[in-house]
């Protein structure tokens, strides 16, 4: 009865709709000068585990910490994931609650303002109401309920969902800072909550992401904010992000499987190098006294690679620890000029630096990845940049060819281009399948069917059952 009872109130709840859009207006807060060049992401080089669009429904913009019960206690029980038994078969929701101009290039390109390319620079130029209309729809719609059916239909047991910290409510009692994000937009916490019960409620595991942290932890546009890498400059950020960890871990720790305690910093920077080992132990610590030690921690190997953490965090001192890794083969050009052989190699050399470092250190996770093998996506390396494979990126550089045929929708795809996909993702999913498990990026793109799951579903390069195998033994 109980449960009923929740039920009822959680529908109540999610049924109340948002204000009426307010007439769209574009309206420039100041001009910022921005810098035209890309942004330019790297590619990646004894366990500790303990083992303790089909609902159109909106979450009210002011729903409270309360709600967070009402959705745990209205969703069925999911056994514990046995992390380092079981493999993890997963998926990014990228783009969904941190915008990245080439995941929905038509949020940007609505703005008609070339100088918006990112979320910060999204709030800062645009009229605030005008702004959260436009985030509130995307939020809504993005993804449904039914992408988490269709991602459980799949055959995936997890999905890995981002949030910046602009969107997490601290108030003034939960940490000594400012608990300011202008200009980023908040009011996406809600809509994490209700993703969170629909996970639940469709036997999908949740790794929870912290993809932007204040000052840019990358300087990459899918932290927030493109340009520099300002999160280690000073204590204030650094600080303010085990405030968010904390604060996160405590509210909603019961209700996700993994919280990875930040995505993607850039080690390879000396200040960031310098102080991302004694971050990473201090987020544990924050985890472990707001949420006890069953909720999973995620570490990344911050560029490095996973070389570079052998025997950290390896102890009593740090239990139920993951090492995240990200691998991708289109951001350097010696990896562009991979024949297609090359790259289902290159895979097979990754499974086996993962496996070694695994089998000695923390449970592994190839955390993302993706079937592209060029950089053709529009706007993948930021708005207004081109691609290296075409020239477009900069002039007097190694360039391969078109872009036709590589990227966007899948009807140019040709049928010898999609057997390779299907070959490639193979010796992919080969990595994640060598230790822990692995964690496709993206679930879904506008306009870049080669870095869509669910388009490859459709397509038929990726298989309905991911254990499937057309060329088994790749990296044998």
């Amino acid at each position: 009865m109980l449960l009923s009872l929740s039920r009822i109130s959680l529908s109540l709840l999610l049924s109340l709709t948002l204000a009426a859009a307010q007439k769209c207006r574009l309206v420039p807060k100041q001009q910022v000068h921005l810098g035209t060049g890309p942004q330019v992401p790297l590619s990646g080089g004894g366990n500790n585990d303990t083992v303790a669009s089909g609902t159109s429904s909106e979450p009210t913009p002011t729903a409270s910490l309360a709600s967070t019960s009402i959705v745990a206690s209205s969703t069925p029980s999911l056994a514990p994931f046995k992390y380092g038994k079981d493999v993890i078969r997963g998926v990014n929701l990228g783009g969904w609650f941190v915008l990245e101009p080439w995941i929905t290039p038509s949020i940007f390109e609505s703005t008609n303002n070339s100088e918006i390319i990112d979320e910060y620079t999204f709030g800062q130029m645009l009229d605030h109401d005008y702004a959260l209309d436009v985030l509130q729809n995307h939020w809504a719609t993005w993804i449904t309920e039914d992408d988490f059916a269709a991602i459980k239909a799949a055959g995936l047991n997890h999905v890995r969902m981002q949030v910046g910290y602009w969107s997490v409510p601290l108030t003034s009692a939960d940490t000594n800072y400012s608990t300011s994000v202008a200009p980023y937009v908040p009011g996406a916490w809600p809509y994490l909550l209700r993703a969170l019960g629909w996970a639940k409620e469709h036997g999908l595991h949740v790794i929870l992401d912290l993809h932007g942290a204040p000052g840019s932890q990358n300087g990459y546009d899918n932290s927030g904010r493109r340009g520099s890498a300002n999160w280690a400059q000073g204590a204030t950020n650094v600080n303010r992000t085990l405030d968010v960890i904390r604060f996160i871990a405590a509210q909603i720790g019961g209700m996700i499987d993994v919280l990875e305690v930040l995505n993607e910093p850039a080690g390879y920077q000396s200040d960031i190098g310098a102080i991302i080992a004694d971050y990473w132990q201090d987020a544990y610590n924050v985890v472990r006294q707001a949420a006890g030690p069953s909720l999973k921690v995620m570490i990344g190997d911050a560029f490095l690679g996973v070389g570079h953490w052998d025997g950290f965090m390896t102890g009593s001192s740090a239990q139920g620890v993951l090492m995240d890794y990200h691998e991708y083969q289109v951001f350097n050009y010696n990896q562009l000029a991979f024949s297609e052989d090359e790259h289902i190699s290159s895979s097979c050399d990754v499974l086996q630096t993962l496996q070694a470092y695994a089998s000695q250190n923390l449970y592994t996770v190839s955390g993302e990845w993706s079937n592209a093998i060029t950089d053709c996506a529009k706007w993948l390396n930021g708005r207004g940049v081109g691609a290296r494979w075409d020239g477009t990126w900069q002039p007097g550089q190694q360039t391969f060819g078109s872009c036709d045929g590589y990227t966007g929708d899948m009807s140019s795809f040709s049928d010898d281009y999609k057997k390779f996909l299907r070959k490639y993702w193979e010796s992919q999913v080969a990595i994640g399948e060598a230790v822990q498990g692995w964690i496709f990026w993206t679930w879904k793109a506008e306009n870049a069917d080669d870095w869509s799951y669910q388009r490859g579903l459709e397509g038929g390069w990726i298989p309905q059952d991911p254990t499937d195998r057309m060329y088994p033994n790749l990296c044998s």
